[in-house]
């Protein structure tokens, strides 16, 4: 259920008080040389357990379970000790993580298969975790109060983190987790896409989401309580913003008025033109042309004539049975949003309608799938032609066929999965685990 108006209020009050992380450095993980090449594994992060499910990508079978919060002791401590950290602390417990602590959020793995780093957003920071031992080797803390959504870049050396209440994204070197460069976002910076070849990197901020105020008929008043949202390009060679978007008034401008401007999770089609967009309280997904003549001749971005326009808005079934936009959690009617490698069809998670559609891009024909309760996350498969969901409100991953539309294995994993990653672990380790 959304966070009640008090605690609302309780993270509002909180945001008032500033301070900066620390970086705290520790040892790189040691490389080594593979005897072969690591195996692919599906990383599920257990949000409310504090665990991550590591799963054979071909099998779907079991590997293990991984601690993410080894240090929990310490950091309760920490936490406990200074009021500012309480204050965010209780607020994401009880709005955010639905009553519940928020443990582990995103989580990508080094290329050799050693290490996985992991955001926690209690815990306001994101630590390098070595496979073999479970200790942590590095711990990088938030300047703001909450880590949230990550990217990786392809070469896998460098990590991208969302810094939820300082509105900026850091970069780190994903195997010291030393802070290398950052770069400015909206209110609650979110989602994180590197280009394959790395040179630039889609962004979105999703705004105050834990508001009470989820109606724009109640105008000034919603757009204030919910802040700025944006999506935007930035240049990874310097870190500057290439494009940026208000994408409520893209989508005013081609005929729909009073749809959220918060973007949510997306997904960037092969010619890295065009982009798939979730946004909030919308049952379905939005088409955007980053290149294309923005719709309205008189726009501009920094001097020039703007470009970017939405090319199609599609709908999709609402099972929600006249709920409230109150109910949905944290504004997300639909959260989770894939594109198979061929580029010619997405899957979504209908979060608040218990199902995953995987769409015909052309067409947009849809397929409905119905995985259980809350799907809150969409990402391909590392093997095959798979879409991965996972089902946070039963506890499940749900393994679907792009192809045939149809549910091929269904995953059991721990309290409330939300991010799932293709990822590696290497043989040694697996061996060491026995495996």
């Amino acid at each position: 259920m959304r966070r009640t108006a008090a605690v609302a209020l309780t993270l509002s009050l909180a945001t008032s008080v500033v301070t900066t992380g620390a970086l705290t450095p520790g040892a790189a993980t040691a490389q080594g040389s593979p005897a072969a090449s690591p195996r692919d594994v599906m990383f599920v992060g257990n949000n409310w357990a504090g665990t991550a499910t590591v799963v054979d990508a071909r099998t779907h079978r079991t590997v293990r379970t991984l601690d993410m919060i080894p240090d929990r002791a310490e950091r309760m401590t920490e936490i406990l000790t200074h009021p500012d950290k309480l204050a965010f602390y209780l607020a994401i417990q009880q709005g955010v993580g639905e009553g519940h602590d928020q443990y582990t959020d995103d989580m990508f793995t080094t290329h050799d298969g050693r290490l996985v780093a992991v955001s926690r957003p209690s815990f306001a920071d994101v630590v390098g975790i070595d496979l073999a031992s479970g200790a942590i080797v590095w711990r990088f803390p938030m300047q703001g109060y909450r880590a949230d959504h990550m990217g990786v870049s392809p070469d896998g050396q460098r990590l991208l983190v969302s810094d939820s209440t300082a509105n900026k994204v850091h970069e780190l070197d994903i195997l010291t987790g030393a802070k290398l460069r950052e770069f400015a976002s909206g209110d609650t910076p979110h989602e994180n896409n590197y280009t394959r070849d790395g040179e630039r990197i889609f962004h979105a901020s999703i705004g105050t989401v834990y508001t009470p105020v989820d109606r724009t008929e109640l105008g000034t008043a919603y757009d204030t309580a919910k802040g700025e949202r944006v999506f935007q390009i930035v240049r990874n060679s310097d870190m500057q913003i290439e494009s940026r978007w208000d994408m409520g008034k893209e989508l005013a401008e081609v005929g729909y008025p009073d749809m959220s401007s918060a973007v949510r999770p997306m997904a960037v089609a092969p010619d890295e033109r065009f982009v798939y967009l979730q946004v909030s309280f919308f049952h379905g997904f939005v088409e955007f042309d980053t290149q294309a003549p923005d719709a309205d001749p008189t726009q501009t971005y920094d001097g020039e004539p703007a470009v970017g326009a939405v090319r199609r808005v599609v709908p999709l079934p609402d099972r929600t049975f006249g709920m409230l936009r109150e109910q949905y959690v944290l504004d997300s009617a639909h959260h989770g949003l894939a594109i198979d490698e061929a580029g010619t069809t997405l899957c979504a998670a209908g979060t608040m309608s218990d199902y995953a559609a995987i769409v015909d891009r052309e067409s947009l024909r849809a397929t409905i799938v119905d995985v259980g309760a809350k799907p809150y996350w969409a990402t391909n498969g590392a093997v095959g032609d798979e879409c991965w969901v996972s089902v946070s409100g039963e506890d499940k991953v749900v393994v679907i066929d792009y192809s045939s539309g149809r549910t091929i294995a269904t995953v059991p994993v721990g309290d409330h999965p939300q991010r799932v990653r293709a990822g590696f672990v290497a043989r040694d380790v697996l061996r060491s685990w026995g495996r």
